[in-house]
């Protein structure tokens, strides 16, 4: 709730999502058959970038203003109200990007039937899992000051699984290949 607040953090990451995806035919070749052989990757690292630019807002102000201290005082346990605010932050970045991305699929020529299906299973899979990981490092990285650049070396070496495995199941799925070993 308090990040309605601030509504135009709540909005950085999906316009860069939007903006990337957006930008991407228009800087590489707008042949189709290209497109749609990149628009895996395209789509995932846009979705990786986008939920690593609001990673640091997740503690951030709770480490600023006292808050986690007293969180490890209460007498509620910490591990819930940390998924709290992880799934919080899930639902403000991860599921506006599975709301937009067929309107995305249809600018990078990703087809409709075969692969729809398995970019937004491997979003809803895979974009928690991103928020999960970033909130270890933010975690981290929460005391000091300019923490984003250690944020993202410490956390993007983590991401990769994710961005290999999703962008292949996505990938043999627009070729029409079985994808159940990328998710397994």
């Amino acid at each position: 709730l308090v990040a309605f607040r601030r509504r135009s953090e709540l909005m950085n990451p999906v316009l860069f999502y939007v903006i990337v995806v957006t930008l991407f035919p228009l800087g590489v070749s707008p042949d189709i058959d290209f497109l749609s052989k990149l628009a895996p990757g395209v789509v995932w690292v846009a979705a990786l970038l986008a939920a690593l630019i609001s990673m640091e807002s997740i503690f951030r102000q709770d480490f600023d203003d006292g808050s986690v201290e007293q969180l490890f005082l209460s007498q509620h346990s910490p591990t819930l109200l940390i998924f709290g605010k992880v799934a919080a932050h899930w639902l403000i970045t991860g599921l506006p990007m599975l709301v937009i991305i067929p309107v995305m699929a249809l600018l990078l020529y990703i087809p409709m039937q075969q692969a729809i299906p398995m970019l937004l299973a491997t979003l809803l899979l895979g974009t928690p899992i991103l928020s999960l990981i970033g909130a270890i490092g933010v975690a981290l990285t929460s005391g000091l000051r300019g923490g984003g650049v250690l944020l993202g070396l410490l956390v993007l070496p983590l991401y990769i699984p994710v961005l290999i495995f999703a962008s292949s199941a996505v990938g043999g799925a627009i070729e029409g290949l079985a994808t159940s070993g990328q998710l397994a």
